[in-house]
């Protein structure tokens, strides 16, 4: 692998990009954090995160829907974890709309309805990772199968399983790894930047509902991107207000997207 462009960048980089890249005046209709999942409904489109709790004291107390999408999406800076839950959903209502995400050439798999193990980036890149050095950063349902294909180390803020390490480790580790699949919910505590600063040497797939599809994330050391995109609003709200996994297949889909394409 080659180096990355942007390593020595200023960590803030990808959010104040991010952010400008969204227009002003798009007005936000709706909104939701659920137990697990968010959500934020604008006029360009709906855009979904992983509900993250703690960090730091609220600071903000307006109605999100009071403000445009631009003003919402800054919260993604916000060191309480759940007004930068509500940044980073704002910031997919715009990157992920599913007609964007469809001008970038990325793949959405609209067909496996119900076969979500077909279309799971951890399941397209299995021949690629084999027997390979693989840090996954964040323990996803998938991550134990594949300890009988490569060399897998799991870095877990909070270790419940005895496959993770401490997710501190990730100074030793990334530098001397082959390939590095790390949760979107790196962006919104804020270790995204010097994950994907560590994880130069290896190929990199951000992943999971809270990633964005943006260039930036390529030029901060990203090959791939794998998120998800809401392709029908009414069911994919629904499921994160506490409804069904029928819900939640029926109005979102993955998509994957190599950002050199």
């Amino acid at each position: 692998m080659t180096e990355r462009s942007k390593t020595d960048m200023d960590p803030w980089y990808i959010y104040d990009t991010l952010i400008e890249g969204v227009p002003e005046g798009i007005p936000v209709t709706d909104y939701c954090i659920g137990s697990n999942w968010c959500y934020v409904d604008a006029g360009c489109g709906c855009g979904i995160s992983h509900a993250v709790r703690g960090g730091g004291r609220r600071t903000f107390h307006e109605d999100p829907c009071s403000i445009d999408l631009h003003a919402l999406a800054k919260l993604a800076k916000s060191w309480n974890f759940e007004e930068a839950t509500l940044g980073t959903a704002a910031l997919n209502a715009w990157y992920s709309r599913r007609e964007a995400i469809e001008k970038k050439g990325a793949f959405i798999d609209v067909e496996h309805v119900g076969r979500a193990e077909e279309s799971n980036p951890f399941t397209l890149l299995k021949e690629s990772y084999a027997e390979k050095k693989v840090t996954v950063v964040g323990h996803f349902p998938n991550v134990n199968s594949m300890f009988a294909t490569a060399d897998v180390t799991v870095l877990e803020r909070n270790c419940a399983s005895p496959l993770d390490t401490p997710d501190s480790a990730c100074e030793y580790i990334l530098p001397q790894q082959d390939y590095v699949l790390m949760t979107g919910t790196t962006f919104i505590n804020k270790t995204m930047p010097r994950l994907l600063e560590l994880s130069q040497k290896a190929t990199t797939v951000v992943v999971g509902p809270s990633a964005i599809p943006s260039v930036v994330l390529a030029e901060a050391g990203a090959q791939a991107i794998a998120g998800s995109v809401v392709v029908d609003k009414e069911p994919a709200k629904a499921s994160i207000k506490g409804g069904t996994k029928e819900q939640w297949r029926a109005g979102i889909k993955k998509f994957f997207w190599t950002p050199q394409d």
